[in-house]
């Protein structure tokens, strides 16, 4: 069998539905093995959004999402969209290819030492340099991306080596179970959690899995604990439940400090260091609890007391299983502490000032979208309005970047889960800075056939830096920019353009959008001239007050 034959196969043998990406002259085997395969080729235009998308569908389905590209300038594109699938925790598997490594014509052109670049982007990566190693090295690289903590593998296929013969055979997948928490580890936690007098559970992108959901809903239901989200865990709890404290959007001063401030004992499930600190730990204040696939990873801000290593919704289970409500817990300012938020929240949520009051924006996208509708954002100033003010109910629908933090992923995401879910209501939301960093992947998700909505809120600059920069009281320099027409840009790849001259226009025409198939752009003017006062000064100072 050709070596090319046996990748597609092993990767058939993975379940394997689609692989991303811009294949070169390296890949042509390769691609020829594909081209008869089950497997569908998604065909995009930078070899960047198709990691996105790779990365989103791992973190969509639990499966390593797939993508390719050939050498040199084609794999050094995928190093973005390696950082975001390793530090996001989502499960993502890069194929790249190489000039033949035995005899070559070609001296050094375009290679570049893409196994060396991707060691500190990755969990495995390998150069093959035998037909007989594919087996093996893709069972490999699908087994570490998938297991805890999710991240990114590459393996690079070299142009000779796709060519070869082998009598190789695919190897069937190993079944295991994930490792669970030690007995002692339990009872330390539960004997915590019993003794303290204020509890709080925090929620972080590690349990954004289906039964670790499950399991803290009972956990919630069953002792009464008031909760809050990181960015990344948005969604695992309903947002909307009566122990909801919010979200932890900004680093300090917000209303859900407070209450981590009160405090005695934080039951952190699923958070670690890389995405983003939503508290600071000082030494001997509370009782930190580390519920988490793999042992805390100490930090000047995060250095817990007790950890419960192993899967986390066998824990979560355990400890509710062996802990009861108490009499002593005080749940009291955290009913204040809750009362103002979700009033502080409602403020602004009719504003009919154009361009658009964030908060009016948020709101109105809330109202048309479903439960089970997924929102993909970039990354841009509108991420902490998002985070704050729009409520989830289940489970990633809201797929955010805290880890990364990078720009251009939002509609790559979107299309990625659009794939997946094609029955569910799909919106990317970008700003106009990341919109034009991936952008003419629009002309991929009108080729594909999708029903997808992209919100562009445009504000004619890099906004999150611009408001950085006017915080750290520098002159505004270096931040504004000019934008296309952005209607007429949308429609020339075949998509819908569409413009609301106010604020009223907006939520109606996003409703008709969602309900009208093909790829539809919403050019959104967005006042984020409010971003001081709110997120700065009015949050701590109300938050202050309690």
């Amino acid at each position: 069998m050709k070596a090319s034959d046996l990748f597609i196969k092993a990767l058939e043998n993975e379940g394997v539905e689609y692989v991303f990406g811009i294949p070169g002259e390296e890949n042509l085997d390769l691609l020829e093995s594909l081209r008869t395969s089950s497997i569908k080729l998604i065909l995009t235009r930078h070899e960047q959004a198709a990691g996105f998308m790779a990365a989103t569908y791992g973190r969509l389905t639990g499966k390593a999402g797939v993508c390719l590209a050939t050498l040199g300038p084609g794999a050094t594109n995928f190093v973005t969209s390696a950082a975001y699938a390793q530090l996001g925790g989502m499960p993502m598997f890069m194929i790249t290819g190489q000039k033949p490594v035995k005899v070559s014509k070609q001296g050094h052109f375009q290679i570049v030492d893409v196994v060396d670049m991707m060691k500190p982007l990755t969990k495995f990566t390998r150069q093959i340099v035998s037909a007989d190693n594919i087996p093996a090295r893709v069972r490999e690289s699908f087994r570490r991306a998938e297991e805890e903590r999710p991240g990114a593998t590459h393996l690079e296929l070299p142009e000779d080596i796709a060519k070869d013969e082998t009598d190789a055979i695919v190897l069937a997948e190993s079944h295991h179970r994930r490792p669970i928490a030690d007995d002692k580890a339990i009872a330390w936690a539960v004997d915590a959690i019993r003794e303290s007098e204020r509890p709080i559970l925090m929620v972080g992108a590690g349990a954004n899995r289906k039964t670790s959901s499950k399991m803290l809903r009972a956990f919630v239901e069953k002792l009464g604990i008031p909760f809050f989200t990181t960015q990344m865990g948005k969604g695992v709890l309903d947002e909307t439940h009566p122990l909801w404290l919010g979200n932890a959007a900004l680093s300090d001063g917000d209303f859900v400090h407070r209450a981590i401030e009160h405090a005695d004992c934080i039951i952190n499930v699923g958070h670690d260091v890389i995405e983003k600190p939503p508290f600071f730990m000082r030494r001997g204040k509370r009782t930190v609890i580390h519920i988490n696939y793999l042992t805390a990873e100490v930090d000047t801000v995060y250095f817990p007391q007790i950890e419960v290593v192993g899967d986390i919704a066998n824990a979560i289970w355990r400890i509710s299983q062996q802990l009861e409500k108490q009499a002593h817990w005080d749940f009291s300012y955290d009913d204040s502490v809750r009362e103002h938020l979700v009033s502080h929240l409602a403020k602004g949520a009719d504003d009919a000032r154009f361009p658009i009051y964030p908060v009016r924006m948020v709101a109105d996208v809330r109202k048309a979208m479903p439960d089970d509708g997924i929102l993909c954002l970039d990354n841009g100033m509108y991420k902490l309005w998002f985070a704050r003010y729009y409520r989830c109910t289940r489970p990633n629908t809201i797929l955010l970047d805290n880890a990364l933090a990078t720009m251009g992923a939002g509609l790559p995401s979107a299309i990625a889960a659009k794939i997946v879910h094609a029955d569910r209501k799909v919106v990317a939301v970008a700003g106009d800075g990341g919109f034009m960093m991936n952008s003419q992947e629009i002309e991929t998700a009108v080729r594909l056939k999708l029903d997808l909505v992209v919100l562009l809120l445009r504000d004619d600059a890099y906004g999150m830096i611009k408001w950085k920069q006017a915080n750290m009281h520098f002159a505004n320099f270096g931040m504004d920019m000019g934008n296309p027409d952005f209607v007429r840009y949308a429609e020339s790849y075949g998509a819908h353009g569409h413009r609301p001259k106010s604020a009223d226009e907006f939520g109606p025409l996003l409703s008709k959008c969602l309900d009208t198939p093909g790829v539809h752009l919403i050019d959104l003017p967005i006042d984020y001239s409010d971003n001081d006062r709110v997120l700065n000064r009015e949050i701590r100072e109300l938050s202050a007050e309690l």
